[in-house]
């Protein structure tokens, strides 16, 4: 830990699996969490599971798609086939524990890149290393993407469903992707109404593409949910205080007036501030080349739901965990090390050599 390969800051499911796949490669890095391992996980409302289901298929060279590291299985170790954030979290301080994987609790405060070495302030002092791989995840980053939207309750605040519902009988939700059908449905469940307001209405599309598209755990809880949530194909231009409730303004012209505070779902930041300088951009998303490293500055990695390649965003686990050989190898490789040992990711399907290539066309 005192000298340190490669510095990962994030100790989610990005962060654990490169660490993890660096190892196999005999690097040395050090994993730096501002609070604990899944600490975005944990924060997860109670009731919420993960969208894809996990089983136990490693044998025929088919990971669990929840997975990060082969010859782990969150099905084996949990027994849950849509684990909550809590269990997941679990998992994931398992596989650290695992693969003794080197962690510090530390906050990085700035980042700064001279003569090859990058330099992290922390709250635990300095740390130098020839790499950095950023994988700190978006689910503390809650986006308010209209004036007045900071008035409403965002997702990641919500503790648990069940208080929710206690505190309204009905609720709107402004974005209707996986956040907000998942608060509409919880909500519905316990019995209280609930509108969701959507300019996209992803309930209604299917692409093929399953960060576009609505899950299919998602829509099997839909349609046993009949007419208990209002679905709204509109935008949200404004949200403002209306005496003691709340006036919503929609692309329609219409005004919505509620008692009760909307929940917002809108999506997620990237969290990559202290590293934003350190990245070109394009439309938004950071510059990256076929190993996941920044166009502008060598050695500087990036891991987890913000990769993007060709407008093909990385956002689920099993989308994401299939570039940490490929980091690791890049790596390896720079460094003089045997990458022979990355052929078990291979072996259990964990390994997408071109991300340029991942496009979907379902004929059926």
């Amino acid at each position: 830990m005192d000298r340190p390969e490669v510095l990962v800051v994030g100790g989610g499911p990005a962060g654990l699996g490169v660490a993890v796949a660096l190892q196999h490669v005999g690097v040395r890095p050090l994993v730096l969490e501002a609070r604990r391992v899944g600490a975005s996980f944990l924060r997860w409302p109670r009731e919420t599971r993960l969208l894809t289901p996990s089983f136990t298929a490693n044998g025929f060279g088919l990971a669990d798609l929840n997975a990060i590291a082969p010859g782990t299985s969150p099905a084996y170790s949990l027994g849950e086939e849509h684990p909550t954030g809590r269990d997941y979290a679990l998992y994931l301080e398992a596989v650290a524990h695992h693969f003794g994987v080197a962690l510090l609790r530390a906050r990085v405060r700035r980042v700064a890149h001279e003569a090859g070495v990058f330099r992290l302030f922390t709250s635990r002092g300095v740390w130098e290393a020839p790499f950095l791989v950023w994988a700190v995840g978006e689910y503390s980053f809650p986006r308010f993407p209209f004036p007045g939207a900071s008035l409403a309750l965002p997702y990641p605040r919500i503790g648990s469903f069940a208080q929710l519902a206690r505190e309204a009988p009905r609720r709107v939700i402004i974005g209707g992707y996986e956040s907000g059908m998942d608060t509409a449905l919880h909500l519905a469940q316990r019995g209280v109404e609930a509108v969701v307001l959507d300019p996209e209405a992803p309930w209604e599309r299917r692409v093929g593409e399953p960060s576009r598209d609505l899950s299919p755990y998602t829509l099997d809880r839909l349609r046993a949910t009949p007419g208990r949530i209002r679905l709204r194909k509109e935008r949200v231009l404004a949200l403002r205080q209306w005496g003691e409730g709340f006036e919503i303004l929609t692309s329609r012209g219409k005004t919505l007036r509620t008692p009760y505070r909307p929940v917002l779902a809108a999506g997620f930041g990237d969290g990559l501030d202290p590293v934003r300088s350190l990245f070109s951009w394009h439309e938004g998303r950071p510059l990256l080349t076929l190993e996941d490293e920044s166009t502008l500055v060598p050695g500087l990695f990036l891991a987890g739901p913000k990769v993007s390649h060709g407008g093909a965003p990385f956002c689920f686990i099993y989308k994401f965990r299939a570039r940490f050989p490929i980091v690791a190898r890049a790596i390896a490789r720079r460094l003089g090390r045997d990458e022979g040992p990355l052929e078990a990711y291979q072996r259990e399907g964990i390994w997408m050599e071109d991300p340029t290539c991942c496009e979907v066309a379902c004929a059926c």
